[in-house]
């Protein structure tokens, strides 16, 4: 350990401190990766991190396209109708809304990549639904946040893009990597958060509210079957092509592009609002989301430049349980922390992913195991974006009475993450 190792130290501790203090991700990360690299006196390779990041076709080509669909589902409301129809059969569940609930908004998430924009679309059907059938408002929201997860399997999502490139994948290659694993974490969770809701007394039949949401997304009364196909139409595209159907088979990019067509056709939107909203989003896309895997590459050209990322996998090389746990718990207690799975998991892909094989690993395993245990974390955190959105949408004031709840499923799926899937 040089001194520049302890320096780069120093510097992660604060830049967690500043990322728990909520200040801007991105200015924190190229901050203390430009600090890293001038510390150990070469400021060139912060600044070529920056350039590197911000022209990889791949991953502006899929994320772009991905956040320009959901833009334009969002302005037709097609994911409501989808919510909408998936809900209709549930009413007279009981206590078993609750697992329900959880495996629809994971359902939903993987045509929705986006965990706010999903809790956004589920909310207005849902909430409702549950605080009639006798749930509080902190098992719907608890219900409803643990199936913010299932992001994991989209072909959308910005991790199995990037985890797909590095390993020289295509995306559907990437998922089928930790899809069985994404799915046994979505069962854990959908059973231990109504495990947790009933302990803590969430369920009382006959005590539900009437009071309806005020989201202006749930004055949809009447579900429209084609326009709730559309959030999945490139989902079903990229599945079938690459699976069955090879004529068929696409990017993620035209797949995106078909939906977005679909979805014109079937709403009858004015296309010129449309193309607007599409390309809004695709500029969304790259500043949010690209912006953080921009600023993540800076902050792990820091730690490289420091010599501690030298340490850290000479360390690896060592133990086999040190690689797999420090691939799932680290990025799992930095979402925790702060309240964000994809700036631990992308600042942990670009340093030590890339080196996987050297210690016994390989690059998608490694890379889809952080990125899904970063996801749990953020999912149990209670300052997550995502958490505030809800319980803004269900009227709890204290968002850790979500992280009672989901603490103990979050934990159970990430001990089985590390376990399981090295």
């Amino acid at each position: 350990m040089t001194w520049t190792c302890w320096a780069a130290v120093v510097i992660v501790i604060l830049t967690v401190a500043a990322l728990v203090k909520r200040y801007e991700t991105r200015l924190v990360l190229i901050a203390a990766g430009l600090l890293m690299t001038c510390l150990a006196l070469e400021p060139m390779q912060a600044l070529n991190a920056f350039a590197k990041s911000m022209t990889n076709g791949g991953l502006i080509m899929a994320i772009c396209s991905a956040m320009g669909f959901a833009y334009v589902v969002q302005m037709t409301k097609c994911d409501v109708h989808l919510v909408k129809l998936l809900a209709a059969p549930l009413s007279k569940l009981g206590w078993f809304l609750i697992p329900c609930t959880t495996a629809i908004t994971y359902f939903i998430c993987i045509a929705i990549p986006s965990a706010a924009g999903c809790a956004a679309a589920v909310g207005p059907t849902m909430i409702p639904l549950l605080r009639k059938a006798g749930v509080s408002p902190q098992g719907t929201a608890a219900a409803i946040l643990g199936g913010t997860f299932g992001s994991m399997l989209s072909p959308g999502l910005s991790h199995n893009a990037y985890v797909a490139k590095m390993a020289n994948l295509d995306v559907l290659q990437t998922i089928a990597v930790h899809m069985n694993y994404t799915l046994i974490c979505g069962a854990i969770a959908a059973v231990g958060i109504t495990v947790m809701c009933l302990l803590l007394g969430d369920y009382k039949p006959g005590s539900g509210s009437q009071v309806e949401t005020e989201i202006a997304q749930g004055d949809v009364v009447s579900v429209n079957p084609l326009k709730a196909l559309a959030p999945i139409v490139p989902v079903v595209i990229l599945v079938v092509g690459n699976m069955w159907v090879p004529l068929i088979k696409m990017g993620v990019a035209q797949a995106m592009l078909v939906g977005v067509l679909y979805t014109l056709l079937v709403s009858l939107a004015d296309p010129q609002q449309l193309s607007k909203r599409f390309f809004a989003g695709m500029g969304n896309g790259y500043g949010e989301v690209l912006g953080i895997i921009i600023a993540a590459g800076v902050f792990a050209a820091g730690l490289k430049s420091s010599g501690l990322i030298s340490v850290f996998i000479d360390m690896l090389r060592e133990s086999n349980e040190i690689a797999r746990w420090g691939g799932s718990i680290g990025p799992f207690v930095m979402g925790v922390i702060m309240g964000s799975g994809d700036a631990a998991a992308f600042a942990f892909n670009e340093a030590v992913t890339p080196h996987a094989e050297s210690f016994g690993m390989q690059i998608p395993t490694l890379g889809t195991m952080a990125a899904l245990a970063g996801a749990l974390g953020r999912t149990m955190s209670p300052i997550s974006g995502v958490a505030i959105v809800i319980c803004g949408l269900t009227g709890v004031t204290n968002p850790i009475e979500l992280s009672k709840r989901l603490a103990l499923p979050m934990v159970v799926s990430v001990i089985f993450v590390a376990l399981a899937m090295v």
